[in-house]
């Protein structure tokens, strides 16, 4: 009779542990994070995507229309500063030249003659002059003749090397007027695209309407990204500030960029959030490797730093600066907290989190509110 009351009173403990067990809550897997020290940035991004530039970029084409007679260069070339790129016809022109170098040389000849005539009428004119001051050999008027003659033969002389001169400024306008034709590089540079092939006809974009250069020449040793920055984000950045760059193509950032220019004005679109355009200059030699212009890029400029703040990540916090703390028995309890620096990843926290509490960053997950009871995935 014993034995039978024992094993019915460990049957009934049985189904009320049972009991129990089963109506305790289930807990809810949930992504932890420790609060913890280190560093958090205040930082400012673009609000739409920007683009990596170079430095100098040029769309060269002749300052005179014609045909295409030489190309110098082909795209991926690397050319120097003042090397010669493109060259219209211009045989005309050129024999323009050779005809005033031919004037200069015939004016030359012409100068040197009445230069002579001119030194030799000065000296008959000298001598005259003495005879009659000595004895009155000769008459006044002869003196006066010789002395007359004299200055108009200098006078031609004078008159011939002007000529020379005038020749050789036409040398100079032909010379311009064959350098119209031709089309130099700026500076040392890539050729980055040719729109032109012999035997075309090319002529310098009128104004106002847009036309493919013949040649598009990038100096890609120095880049920089430009892109947007919200209007109301732009007071606070300055010339100098810190930056890293994204990109699509790459996955590392680069943070070698210092902000080099801020537009003088915010750029107004329909449709579009109103803008600053702010240029982020690369400086690193590793960081402009492997890049090109025309790559899609963001930015992201350092406003201040603190190297020792309290912090958690961005995406554990809720609205009016709220968390999901996890007490030591798994119960979630809801915390507020007073924020200091924040960036897409990081929020420093002021006050309400010690070092080493736990809270929730899955905070979308279903089922993941105060009261629940979790614990942390493995």
């Amino acid at each position: 009779m014993r034995k039978r009351y024992l094993l019915i009173a460990i049957i009934l403990i049985g189904l009320i542990a049972t009991y129990f067990y089963k109506k305790q809550p289930v807990a809810i897997e949930v992504d932890v994070y420790t609060v913890e020290k280190g560093e958090v940035k205040s930082t400012v991004s673009n609000t739409r995507v920007g683009t990596v530039k170079a430095c100098r970029r040029a769309f060269l084409a002749p300052a005179t229309g014609g045909q295409v007679a030489k190309l110098h260069v082909k795209e991926g070339d690397q050319v120097k500063q003042n090397q010669l790129l493109l060259e219209v016809w211009n045989a005309d022109l050129k024999d323009q030249v050779k005809l005033q170098e031919a004037q200069i040389k015939a004016n030359k000849a012409t100068a040197e003659q009445a230069c002579q005539l001119g030194a030799n009428a000065g000296r008959e004119a000298q001598r005259i002059s003495k005879l009659f001051k000595n004895n009155h050999i000769v008459s006044e008027e002869a003196v006066d003749s010789k002395v007359s003659a004299a200055k108009s033969k200098q006078a031609g002389c004078n008159a011939a090397r002007e000529s020379v001169t005038v020749s050789e400024r036409s040398k100079d306008a032909a010379q311009a007027a064959v350098e119209r034709t031709l089309v130099f590089a700026p500076f040392d540079g890539t050729i980055a695209e040719i729109n032109a092939e012999l035997g075309e006809f090319v002529t310098p974009s009128p104004p106002g309407i847009l036309t493919l250069p013949p040649i598009d020449l990038m100096d890609i040793s120095c880049l920089y990204v430009s892109a947007p920055i919200d209007e109301v984000d732009a007071p606070q950045i300055k010339a100098g500030m810190t930056a890293c760059v994204s990109l699509d193509a790459f996955a590392e950032k680069r943070c070698s960029g210092t902000v080099s220019r801020i537009a003088p004005y915010v750029l107004e679109k329909e449709k579009q959030a109103r803008t600053v355009e702010v240029e982020v200059k690369l400086t690193d030699p590793k960081d402009l490797k492997e890049l090109l212009p025309g790559y899609s890029a963001d930015i992201e400029v350092l406003l201040t730093s603190k190297p020792q703040a309290v912090r958690i990540p961005a995406e554990a916090v809720m609205e009016n600066n709220r968390v999901l703390l996890v007490k030591d028995d798994g119960l979630l309890e809801e915390r507020s907290f007073k924020p200091g620096l924040t960036n897409w990843n990081t929020v420093e926290v002021l006050s309400g989190l010690n070092v080493g509490d736990k809270i929730v960053k899955s905070i979308g997950q279903d089922g993941v509110v105060a009261g629940t009871f979790v614990k942390e995935k493995p």
